[in-house]
Formats: C-alpha cells, structure tokens, sequence
C-alpha cells in the first residue's frame, strides 16, 4: 500500500497532490469533529479541562522529555515542582522518587501497548481522543482532540491541538491553557540513532538506545520513527506564542541538540 501511495505520487503534479493531501484530511477532520466535540467522554473532558485553565497562571513548570541525557539529570530535585510526563516516563518513577504532575500521551502505538501501565497511573492523564478505544474510560482520563493537520498553537485545550510532530509541542500548548509563564524543557534531546523515514513505523531489535530507558522501546516494541523538521517547526511556533504572551520556553536539556529555545544551566534552575 505505502509504495503504491509513492508511485501515485511521483506520477503526480505537487500543487495538486498537496491539495488533494489537504482535502482528504479535512474530510478526516469534519467526520472526526462530532464525536470529539459532542460524546459523554469528550464533554466531561472539556468541563475538566474548563477547570484548568489559567489554574496555574504566573507558575513554572518543566516538561519531561525521554531522551538519554534524563540519565545525567538529578530529577529528585523536581520533587514538589509541577511536572508533565510524557509516554512511557512512568519507567523512571521508582528512581526518580515521585510521579509528575500530569501525565501525556498521544501516539496511538504507545496508547495501545502501554493501555494497561497508563490506565494504573494515578494522576490526572491527557491521552488523544483519536485513541480512546485502544485505552477506555478510567478514572480522571482527559481526552484531547489532538490531530496531524492544520499547524497551529492552541492557546485552549480545550479545542483542537495541532500535534507538530511531537508529543513535547501538544505538553507545551497544555502547558500554556494551564496558565504557566514559564514552561521548561528537559531530556529532550532532539536527536535518534535510529534512522529513516519519519513517522515510519518500525518494531524494535533490541535494547532502546534513543530513551533514557533500555526498555523505554524495547525489543518487540512497534513505534514511529521520529520527525525532527516538524518538530522544529512546531517549536518556533511554541516560543513565539509564549513570548508574544509574555511567557517563555527554557531548554535545560543536558548537551540536547534542540536550538529553537533559549538555553540554561539545569543546575541553575533550582
């Protein structure tokens, strides 16, 4: 199917294979729409997410990557501080010593295998409404309309969220409904061993060298492969959201490659 999709795309004009490209995800978009705007499920995440907004207004908080430089991060030291946790960061809780404050998941491969481990967490998770039946209702289960087309930073989450390629980007415009001033990024690293095309799916061989856990993505696990251009892209939109408000993004990541935000000292911080 995938290199039949190529071929009909190299047979075609660019103007009009992108445009075709738009209007068939509008169409998903607009048969998504009712449900996301209209089931039990979404209405009691919507009033939810009502009551977070601006709760933390003129606060910091820092957002937790997975990549390898968490390895050289005294995450003790955010105890007590407000934290998102992203994927499968719950690995790192028993030496980390405390659970974030919130937890954030939207690939739906990760939603899927991990459905178990993230219905057992305890705090307040926010998990893409596209993959509501891989992981059911449970308790303080917020679900977000988040979608792959029309690149946007949403100041309200309680609408559509552009996911700009990157779980980390959906965590900043959360961040931002929640009325924090400063949003500070660490473990995210921005950059893989593992190569190929993005978002190209791929099961893994062996011990996950990419995460700062071993299994993080493990032997046997299927997951996409990363898409750093649009990940980019959605961080320039993230910072200038932030600064236009008044806020900003910091990256404490240790020796991370990302360059779209003002770096700092980790140690500093505290």
């Amino acid at each position: 199917m995938g290199e039949l999709k190529e071929n009909i795309k190299s047979l075609t004009p660019q103007p009009l294979w992108s445009a075709a490209r738009t209007a068939w995800f509008s169409l998903q978009n607009a048969a998504l729409w009712p449900s996301a705007a209209l089931h039990p499920w979404r209405r009691v995440s919507i009033r939810r997410l009502a009551s977070l907004k601006d709760l933390h207004r003129g606060e910091r908080c820092f957002i937790i990557g997975n990549g390898p430089s968490l390895k050289q991060t005294d995450l003790t030291r955010l105890k007590g501080e407000a934290t998102f946790g992203m994927n499968r960061i719950y690995l790192g809780f028993p030496e980390m010593g405390f659970e974030t404050t919130y937890f954030l998941t939207i690939n739906s491969l990760v939603i899927e295998q991990c459905a178990e481990d993230i219905r057992a967490l305890s705090m307040p998770r926010f998990i893409s409404w596209r993959s509501r039946d891989l992981i059911g209702r449970a308790p303080d289960l917020n679900f977000l309309h988040t979608t792959y087309t029309v690149p946007a930073f949403a100041s309200d989450a309680r609408g559509r969220l552009w996911e700009g390629g990157t779980v980390t980007y959906v965590a900043l415009q959360l961040a931002y409904h929640m009325g924090f001033k400063q949003a500070i990024l660490i473990g995210v690293d921005h950059s893989y061993s593992a190569q190929g095309k993005p978002n190209t799916t791929v099961v893994s061989q062996g011990e996950d060298r990419d995460h700062f856990h071993s299994n993080y993505f493990g032997k046997g696990f299927r997951w996409q492969l990363p898409d750093l251009e649009t990940s980019e892209r959605s961080y320039r939109m993230a910072r200038q959201a932030y600064e236009e408000a008044g806020r900003e993004v910091l990256d404490a990541t240790v020796g991370g490659c990302l360059t779209v935000f003002p770096k700092v000292a980790y140690d500093t911080l505290f």
